[in-house]
């Protein structure tokens, strides 16, 4: 009987993890969710409408803030916001950290020195504190927050693949290129590379949900995404005071709800990649 490839392996052991299976699903409604439905419903979320914080019903689903902007608009603008900084945001983190990562495994020496000491030095500092002085520094907005998030995350990916292309420079086929007159950079990124991503692909997905609430973090400290752009984290911001926490829950819940599923099913997602990715993972 023909052996299945490695790929079609890893979609199997994919689809019988059921909590990723549910991750992923979630995922995709929202996002097609968060892609049409402003399309759709032709939500309008910066436009101020007469009802300021009208309760939920009629027009509004769940009413308008105390501006009159409708929140339900702003719920599905703000999950487009919080998915673009914590996708974006860790694209910068890997292609700063990928190649830095790759060059202090298989160069050594002086390299290794250097990159790792400086990943050490950056994950030395609270990370959130540093990213909100950078972000002050920079100036409040959803390109200064992406940005700062990406560089601040860079050295988890430098590590990450430094051990794995540690654990596979020394291997017989790497030797073998190396005698046959490869170049350094065909091997890192022909040979090493494919064989140490499985880890970095899963500290991807890993990433975006930590993103994502750093960002929520950021934006609920007012020194993220600034009015009248709308996030999940500037509308749990907008609805921090105690009597809006008591008397109008539509305000504050929905946004809280949406960031709880999105990371969690981010999360599953990733725990049911990386099982699925492991080979030592059975169906």
């Amino acid at each position: 009987m023909k052996k299945s490839s490695y790929l079609k392996d890893v979609v199997s052991r994919f689809r019988t993890h059921k909590l990723a299976m549910i991750g992923m699903w979630v995922l995709i409604v929202e996002l097609l969710l968060l892609i049409f439905l402003p399309e759709i419903m032709k939500l309008q979320p910066y436009e101020i409408y007469s009802g300021f914080g009208a309760v939920p019903g009629g027009e509004h689903i769940l009413g308008t803030d105390n501006t009159g902007r409708d929140l339900f608009a702003r719920l599905i603008y703000g999950g487009r916001t919080s998915m673009y900084v914590g996708f974006f945001s860790v694209l910068i983190s890997f292609a700063v950290g990928v190649p830095l990562g790759m060059l202090a495994g298989y160069y050594r020496g002086p390299v290794e020195a250097v990159i790792m000491r400086a990943a050490d030095v950056f994950l030395s500092f609270p990370s959130m504190v540093f990213i909100l002085v950078l972000v002050s520094v920079i100036g409040p907005s959803i390109t200064s927050a992406t940005v700062v998030i990406g560089i601040m995350g860079w050295p988890g990916f430098a590590r990450q693949l430094y051990g794995s292309v540690l654990s596979v420079r020394e291997k017989d086929y790497i030797e073998g290129a190396r005698a046959i007159g490869t170049k350094n950079f065909a091997i890192m990124f022909r040979y090493i590379l494919p064989n140490a991503f499985a880890p970095i692909l899963i500290a991807f997905t890993f990433g975006i949900a930590s993103a994502i609430l750093q960002e929520s973090g950021l934006s609920f400290l007012g020194m993220g995404v600034q009015v009248p752009e709308a996030s999940w984290g500037n509308m749990l911001y907008a609805a921090q005071s105690v009597s809006i926490i008591a008397t109008r829950p539509w305000m504050w819940v929905p946004p809280g709800v949406c960031l709880l599923v999105t990371v969690l099913s981010i999360n599953l997602f990733g725990d049911g990649l990386r099982d699925a990715l492991d080979p030592k993972m059975k169906i």
